[in-house]
């Protein structure tokens, strides 16, 4: 066997294996709870590298115990067509398109939650299109073997709420002294409004208090 050949059964198998691999993890988190994320793991690196010691906080719950206020405003805020699409907003995208070569840097990315999904469990946050490319392949994937309930239920456990707060149950805790199940309307809006940048826009809302 020449050398060009091994070379592309070692590819084969190399491929075969991330397939093989790749959709059994996406049927394992079809049920099992989602512990760990790459961000996760990213802002443990990040606190490391600066001397500091960083305590996530993740609390899993299902969505039975997460407020519909709180499953709402994520809809209407993230992707208001969510259960119309199949995991892409073709519209969307290109609206983000064209406005991102307006302004001649990324300001928009025309995700919807299935994308954002695939992105926070298994893929980094890197803004490069090889990372695109496997956020799609995984989006695919578990709008296929999921399905929304899940997809949702996935997403609001391991959003990024805070620094080093990941998931509703854990940022409800931090910032309202309460349960996700039990953040009222207006709480809800507020922890939406800092998903785009949560812990830039964290300082704007307000800390533990009694509604």
């Amino acid at each position: 066997m020449t050398m060009v050949k091994r070379f592309v059964k070692f590819c084969a198998v190399c491929v075969a294996l991330f397939f093989a691999s790749s959709i059994a993890m996406v049927i394992i988190y079809r049920f099992a709870p989602v512990k760990f994320t790459p961000l996760m793991l990213i802002r443990k690196a990040e606190a490391f590298s600066k001397g500091e010691r960083l305590v996530l906080k993740h609390d899993w719950v299902p969505i039975e115990k997460i407020s519909p206020d709180v499953i709402s405003a994520v809809i209407e805020a993230e992707d208001s067509h969510f259960y119309e699409h199949g995991g892409f907003s073709y519209n969307d995208m290109v609206d983000a398109f064209y406005r991102n070569k307006r302004m001649g840097r990324v300001v928009a990315g025309g995700s919807t939650i299935s994308q954002q999904t695939a992105k926070n469990v298994f893929c980094t946050p890197a803004r490069t299109y090889t990372r695109k490319l496997f956020e799609a392949y995984y989006t695919a994937l578990i709008e296929l073997f999921w399905g929304k309930e899940r997809i949702l239920e996935v997403y609001l456990n391991v959003i990024e709420l805070g620094d080093g707060i990941f998931g509703v149950e854990s940022a409800a805790q931090e910032h309202y002294c309460t349960s996700a199940l039990q953040l009222s309307h207006s709480r809800a809006k507020e922890l939406v409004y800092i998903i785009p940048n949560p812990r830039g826009r964290l300082w704007e809302i307000c800390g533990c208090y009694d509604e």
